[in-house]
């Protein structure tokens, strides 16, 4: 018995770690394209519920997916009504591991742990990302079939055959598969079991069914958990996802006699009829509500009243009709390069306050900022292209590479402030602590920079000589005291007034501010060579 329970646990630790892991490379892996699956997404519902369905099957966790979309729509990059279809497609998505499990995907795991490591180890930087997600896709299954092999001693068991054949309460299965798939944050885990137990003929339908409706609902906890820290539309999507999956269970019990004579119509594999049983609890809820989201949303909103901005990812005032006119095409794209100054603004100020306050979700929201910031600035390049095609006077251009250059140096402000957030992050894993003369010099040098921005942001939009002097003063005010707080700094270290560890980080946050400042200095310079900024 200690042997199989051991099997057991290591099965089922397999399975987790093969998850994560998988879903946080296919992440890393699809984040350089995640603009234009983001933009997929929003255009129609139906298209929402595509990317759900796909972004599950390659992560193989509709906790992954839910968690990701709150943290995108808390960002600000999506509305939370665009979010509801990506969480219904996520919910269709994750049936697809339990089928793995039917089509015996268990038996032939080795074969892709070994592919996966060949690729991982001997392949180039290009190919070992996907070796290693073939190698941990496979560790999941791996660790089912170890679970599989646990529990077939099982079959020879009355009293475990008899508990599990005998018709039980619902609501016990419910709660069950609730409370186990909240623990371990997956539903396709107490499903995959199952799919196991009636594989070796320990289960029946009608108990396992209940079961699977729990792990549905605990499915949401991860997204509730997420949603603490989230904004009012993060909060509002993980709230719907939880009354998408009550709603589905309620009509199942309503109807359970009928669904599950509907199951074994379909099928004599009990195996089977789990899998079909949670495919067609969640195609119910998509079927109910895919063409409810507005009035759906609209109820959401009005239980969770508030406000939350939205930030569209794609630019506001590229009119390609204006690109008749170049004087009209430059200043739409004068007004876009301001709102991406802002943007590259609001991140600096959020990422100089996770150095003294570090939250990871605040990190991610820089981070899907950024995305937008990184987008604008493609966006507006290819824009500046168009117009440079057409005949253009001296003056103009003169103004059409001064907005080629300043775009750039805008996003790489945006890249400074990401800098700075990741070394903001290894302050707080490090549990460094900068000395109380590093705290007040970092303070000074930071609101000096961020002004500097604020007075670069409003010269995007209009020129000023009164700005354009203050930028170039206060410049040269910064660079001073970012050497003067280095050499202090030195100085505090020989001393050992200061930790060892939080000087590395303290430098490279003034260099990331200062190169900032330069960046705001060449925008200046940019404005200020133009007549008719």
């Amino acid at each position: 018995m200690m042997d199989s329970v051991l099997l057991f646990i290591s099965g089922l630790t397999l399975f987790l770690f093969g998850m994560t892991k998988l879903s946080s490379i296919m992440q890393q892996v699809l984040s350089s394209r995640i603009r234009e699956y983001i933009v997929f997404a929003v255009k129609k519902p139906v298209y929402g519920l595509c990317t759900g369905i796909i972004a599950t099957m390659l992560f193989q966790s509709s906790s992954a997916t839910t968690l990701l979309t709150v943290g995108i729509v808390s960002a600000g990059l999506i509305s939370f009504f665009h979010s509801l279809g990506i969480i219904l497609g996520a919910d269709i998505g994750t049936t697809l591991t339990a089928q793995f499990v039917v089509w015996k995907f268990t038996s032939i795991s080795p074969l892709f742990i070994f592919a996966g490591g060949i690729l991982w180890f001997l392949g180039n930087e290009k190919w070992k990302p996907f070796g290693e997600a073939t190698l941990h896709f496979g560790l999941i299954f791996f660790g089912l079939s170890l679970v599989s092999d646990a529990t077939a001693p099982l079959r020879y068991n009355e009293a475990f055959i008899h508990f599990f054949q005998t018709a039980k309460n619902p609501l016990l299965g419910i709660g069950a598969g609730l409370v186990f798939t909240g623990i371990v944050h997956a539903s396709a885990i107490p499903v995959s079991i199952l799919v196991i137990l009636g594989i070796q003929g320990l289960i029946t339908i009608e108990n396992a069914l209940p079961i699977v409706i729990g792990a549905n609902i605990g499915t949401t906890v991860t997204a509730l958990m997420g949603s603490v820290v989230a904004n009012i539309d993060g909060k509002r999507s993980a709230v719907a996802h939880l009354l998408f999956k009550l709603f589905g269970a309620i009509l199942c019990l309503i109807v359970l006699p009928l669904f599950v004579a509907t199951l074994q119509r379909c099928s004599s594999n009990i195996a089977q009829q789990i899998v079909l049983g949670h495919f067609f609890y969640n195609l119910l809820i998509v079927v109910v509500f895919i063409f409810l989201l507005s009035p759906f949303s609209h109820f959401i909103m009005t239980i969770i009243p508030g406000k939350a901005e939205t930030i569209p990812l794609w630019p506001e005032f590229l009119d390609k009709k204006c690109l008749a006119r170049t004087d009209d095409a430059l200043f739409c794209v004068q007004k876009e390069l301001y709102r991406e100054i802002t943007l590259a603004k609001n991140m600096l100020t959020r990422s100089l306050e996770l150095v003294t306050n570090f939250s990871q979700s605040k990190k991610k929201d820089i981070m899907y900022i950024e995305l937008v910031v990184d987008n604008l600035q493609l966006e507006i390049t290819r824009y500046l292209w168009n117009i440079s095609c057409g005949e253009l006077s001296p003056e103009l251009s003169k103004k059409l590479f001064a907005f080629s250059a300043t775009v750039y140096d805008i996003e790489r402000i945006g890249d400074h402030a990401t800098n700075i957030v990741d070394f903001a992050e290894s302050k707080y894993i490090r549990k460094a602590i900068f000395s109380e003369a590093a705290k007040v010099e970092l303070k000074e040098i930071g609101v000096l920079v961020v002004q500097n921005l604020e007075d670069t942001s409003a010269l995007v939009q209009q020129n000023d000589k009164e700005k354009v002097q203050r930028v170039f003063t206060r410049k040269k005010e910064i660079d001073f005291k970012i050497k003067k707080a280095i050499a202090q700094h030195l100085e505090r270290f020989y001393k050992k007034v200061c930790r060892a560890e939080a000087g590395p980080i303290f430098v490279d946050i003034l260099i990331n501010l200062g190169s900032v400042s330069d960046h705001c200095q060449l925008i200046t310079e940019h404005v200020d060579s133009v007549e008719t900024f």
